[in-house]
């Protein structure tokens, strides 16, 4: 089971923050989206699913997020384009997010929203579009016009296929085996991440920051195996 909490490193201290009940009353996110940055930097770069990257990749690195977490959403802003750059364009390492839905009801709402996503290929821009835009915890601000809006900055998408897929079983079953992935792996906290060979088991990583530098020794030494 897992515990409705957060993580991020402030001064080299980690502090576990509760996030049961928090937010406000009031959708906080922009009326538009702009997804110029988010196509830029996924450009040319293979997805199926939850993957993002080549299949033949050597290693694979797992995300588990919330999408109302702050704290993932810091990381994505500021290192995601990193490692995209770095690991996942030159298809050293590929990416598989492993979404979890335990702040509130826009946890599950944008997770649904971005799982139906990845059913066109298209998790990742969804997933970066709303980090890049998004509102205080529990404040309602995963609407239908939120969600129109970062589908009309994913060039080919389809929104109308994605809102029913929303609630279909493929979905469900996404939810459902992240869920499992992350009490197999005992993650107790997001961002929390998961690297190993591409054929092989992924280890829960230890890591001391919410940067691409954190995660990179981790990466290097795997690619070095």
């Amino acid at each position: 089971m897992l515990v409705g909490v957060i993580a991020a490193v402030v001064a080299g201290a980690m502090i576990v923050t509760s996030v049961l009940g928090s937010g406000g009353d009031t959708p906080t996110t922009p009326a538009t989206v702009s997804g110029s940055d988010t196509v830029a930097l996924l450009a040319g770069i293979p997805q199926q699913g939850s993957a993002l990257g080549r299949k033949d990749a050597p290693v694979t690195l797992a995300e588990f997020a919330d999408l109302q977490c702050p704290f993932c959403g810091e990381w994505s802003r500021s290192a995601f384009p990193e490692i995209v750059r770095d690991y996942v364009r030159p298809g050293k390492v590929r990416m598989d997010f492993r979404g979890l839905k335990f702040i509130g009801p826009d946890s599950e709402e944008a997770l649904r929203f971005a799982y139906a996503a990845g059913l066109q290929g298209k998790l990742w821009h969804a997933v970066d579009l709303l980090y890049a835009n998004q509102g205080e915890e529990n404040s309602g601000w995963v609407t239908d016009e939120f969600l129109a809006s970062v589908a009309a900055a994913i060039p080919g998408f389809d929104l109308q296929q994605a809102l029913a897929d929303e609630s279909s079983p493929q979905v469900d079953a996404l939810i459902s085996t992240a869920n499992d992935s992350a009490g197999t792996l005992g993650v107790r906290s997001t961002p929390s991440f998961a690297a190993g060979k591409t054929d092989g088991e992924l280890a829960l990583l230890s890591v001391s920051g919410l940067t691409a530098d954190a995660l990179k020794p981790t990466l290097d030494s795997l690619l070095a195996e």
